[in-house]
Parts: C-alpha cells; sequence; structure tokens
C-alpha cells in the first residue's frame, strides 16, 4: 500500500530523518514510534505529501507522492497533530467544505458528511461551533475530517494528546473500529495505547529506523533467551534435580518456595521452546505444573532498550526496511552532537511540519465554485445533485478523495 524508500530530510547540518525505508501493509494497525525529536512528523508529513524529502521517494498504492500527488493523496487520509480546524464554523459546515476541497461529488457529499459523522460519534455536536466543543470532540471532528473521501491508509499524529483517560479509551475504540475497515498508522507517545490498539510497530530514534515488525517478534530478536517462569508441586530439590536433565536449558533457580510448590526462573535459546518437554518431565515423576507463562517485556521496556544511546549500541545489527531488527547505533560524537542541537528537548516537528490546510489544495476558481455551491446547497443536505451537470471528469479528488 505504502512504500517509503531510502526517505531523508535535512534542515541544513541537521538530518531529522537518515534513509529509512519500510512497507505499511494493508488491514493493519501500525504504531510509529519514537523519542521527542526523533523525526516522527516530519516522517508522516512526507508520506502524506505535506512536506518534500531532502531525498528517496514515497509511493502510495504504485504512485509516487512527487510525480502524482493528486492520485496518490486519494489513497491518504491525514489528521496532523494540531488538527486543521476552523472554529468559527460547526463540525457539519466543516465537515461539508473539507468534502468539497478533496474533491467528493456534490451528489455525495451530504452522505459522505452523515457517514463519518456517524463513525466518529458527533450527530449531536453537528450544529455547535467548534471553538466551544470539548478537545475529545475536536479530535473526533479531526478524524472525520481523515475519514472523508474513503481513503484507503488513515494516518493519525498524536490523536489523543491532551485528553483525559474516557476521552482516550473513547478514541482507541474509534481507532480499532478504523481498522478493520482501514490501514491505520498512528503516532502516540502512550506506548501502552501502542500495545493495546496496534499490531505491527515502526520505531525510529535519531532519525533513524530501529524496528519494524510485530511486538512479539521485535521482543524475541532483542532476547536471545526465553525466560520462563514455572511453578511446580515439588520440593526444590526434586525440581532441580527435574530441570538439570533437561537438555538445552541454560540456567534456572528457584525463585520461590512455599507450602509444598517451588516456582523457578527457566532460561533456554529463543530458537526453541521447551514448555512442553519441561511439562512432560515433571509429570514422569508425578508431580503437578501449577503454572507455566513467558516472561514478556512490556513496549515501555523494548520501546527504551531500542531508543537509548546505550540501547541501540548494544543491539547494534543492521536490519532491512521490511521488518524486525535494528540498525547501526550512532558513535559517540553523533548522538553529542544531536544531543547539543536539541538539548532543549523539543520535537523539531512542531517548529518544521506543514500544518495542514484543506485550502491549500484549491485555486481561486475552485473556491469560488466552493461559494457558490454553499449557496445553493447548504440548507440541502438530502441534494441529490440534479442541479450538477459536470461529468466525473470534472472532478479531481485532491487529498484522501475519491
Amino acid at each position: 500500500m505504502i512504500t517509503v524508500s531510502h526517505l531523508s530530510k535535512k534542515y541544513g547540518s541537521h538530518t531529522a530523518v537518515d534513509d529509512i525505508s519500510f512497507t505499511v501493509e494493508p488491514g493493519r494497525i501500525y504504531g510509529f514510534l519514537g523519542p521527542n525529536g526523533a523525526g516522527k512528523s516530519t516522517t508522516m508529513n512526507m508520506i502524506t505529501g505535506c512536506l518534500s524529502p531532502t531525498e528517496g521517494e514515497v509511493t502510495v498504492d504504485g504512485h509516487s507522492m512527487l510525480d502524482e500527488p493528486v492520485e496518490a493523496k486519494r489513497h491518504i487520509g491525514y489528521l496532523p497533530e494540531t488538527p486543521p480546524l476552523y472554529t468559527d464554523m460547526t463540525p457539519h459546515e466543516y465537515l461539508r467544505f473539507v468534502a468539497e476541497a478533496k474533491g467528493v461529488r456534490r451528489d455525495k457529499i451530504a452522505d459522505e458528511v452523515a457517514d463519518v459523522m456517524a463513525s466518529t460519534g458527533i450527530e449531536d455536536m453537528k450544529d455547535r461551533l467548534i471553538r466551544n466543543l470539548s478537545k475529545g470532540y475536536r479530535q473526533r471532528v479531526g478524524i472525520a475530517q481523515a475519514m472523508l473521501g474513503d481513503p484507503d491508509v488513515v494516518i493519525l499524529d498524536e490523536p489523543t494528546e491532551g485528553l483525559d483517560p474516557q476521552q482516550r479509551t473513547e478514541i482507541r475504540t474509534l481507532v480499532r473500529e478504523l481498522g478493520r475497515e482501514r490501514t491505520v498508522i498512528l503516532s502516540s507517545h502512550v506506548l501502552s495505547e501502542v500495545q493495546e490498539v496496534c499490531d505491527h510497530l515502526i520505531i525510529i530514534s535519531h532519525g533513524k529506523l530501529v524496528a519494524n515488525d510485530t511486538m512479539e517478534n521485535i521482543s524475541r530478536s532483542l532476547k536471545p533467551t526465553t525466560s520462563l517462569l514455572v511453578t511446580v508441586k515439588a520440593t526444590p530439590d526434586e525440581a532441580e534435580t527435574v530441570l538439570s536433565g533437561i537438555e538445552g536449558i541454560e540456567s534456572f533457580a528457584v525463585t520461590v518456595s512455599d507450602g509444598g510448590s517451588t516456582t523457578l526462573r527457566v532460561r533456554y535459546p529463543s530458537e526453541v521452546d521447551l514448555r512442553e518437554t519441561i511439562s512432560f518431565a515433571f509429570s514422569d515423576i508425578r508431580r503437578a505444573v501449577v503454572s507455566m507463562g513467558i516472561e514478556e517485556e512490556n513496549l515501555e521496556e523494548i520501546f527504551l532498550r531500542l531508543t537509548s544511546p546505550d540501547g541501540e549500541k548494544e543491539m547494534g545489527a543492521d536490519v532491512d526496511g521490511d521488518g524486525g531488527a535494528v540498525v547501526d547505533a550512532e558513535t559517540d560524537d553523533e548522538v553529542d552532537a544531536y544531543d547539543e542541537d536539541n538539548d532543549d528537548d523539543e520535537d523539531e516537528d512542531e517548529d518544521e511540519s506543514y500544518h495542514y490546510d484543506p485550502r491549500d489544495y484549491l485555486t481561486d476558481e475552485d473556491m469560488a465554485a466552493a461559494a457558490d455551491g454553499d449557496d445553493n446547497d447548504d440548507n440541502d443536505e438530502d441534494d441529490d445533485g440534479g442541479n450538477d451537470d459536470k461529468d466525473d471528469d470534472d472532478y479531481k479528488p485532491l487529498f484522501g478523495g475519491r
């Protein structure tokens, strides 16, 4: 669906995004992660065509974002970190305007606007001024505009930023529903919600790709050994005797011994699975296995290991853009230079990212036509397009339009 090839963005001597490549496949929810200043928003702005890369190329459904921007943008809906809302409009007025800007046919605008308002749960707020809405509802309006034009991919940059826990839960539910019908790319600093919602992770650090795979595979690549916690109805001596006779176990240690049960931490290479062997071994001496589970790293631990300079140096291996490993770490000098440039800990994307405005995609003639359309159609939501004698070829969908 989306192919990012050797993408780079430089601002003078500073490289915000450094030669990253990856592929976004249809039907998945991608978590796009990185620390402040890593280049997340810059990358998303280049993917959506809001910012030109210094080097590299983005193709969407086979269309180059540089050579065929209109065709490429038809497939993308985008919610930037700062939603592109006009607060003196109502959600209904704003969404009709965005639908016009995206090139949605006039006879379909009323239905599409109604559909996205229903999907995002803003029907009850459609006639209130946007400036009077809560931040949660503003985010919903922003997501609704990204959905207009029936795009194949919806890209959401920090959609839950600044929301309360209830609003975050509602937005996460909405993202899951979007993922049933579309590909979703979600950027967020809230790692727990990414772990809960996303089934594939793309992580960048210092402008470089450091991971691109499922969380399970990334965790496995970071851990050469599996750590298994086993609780058995046996004495420590009996448990140690059984485990000593199993080939492939690297080490084990008793963690708890209480009430006739013993809990042990068993380590063995990740490429093998010894759970069944261990279970049968205790069964042979008629000792019951009460519980058995692999100790998994959570996303926060994985993120910190991949994005800290020490973690990058520890991993150190190069990966292709197709999946699941870690790129070469930077040298101490490069990291120090980067830190000096970013000692205010602010994301460079806030200063240099493009603020998406649907009107940027309209010519003066388009604006005049939209104004005429508002005069004739605004009070008629059931307009069947009878006054519209334009052919399909006259409509050129722009950003996320069909």
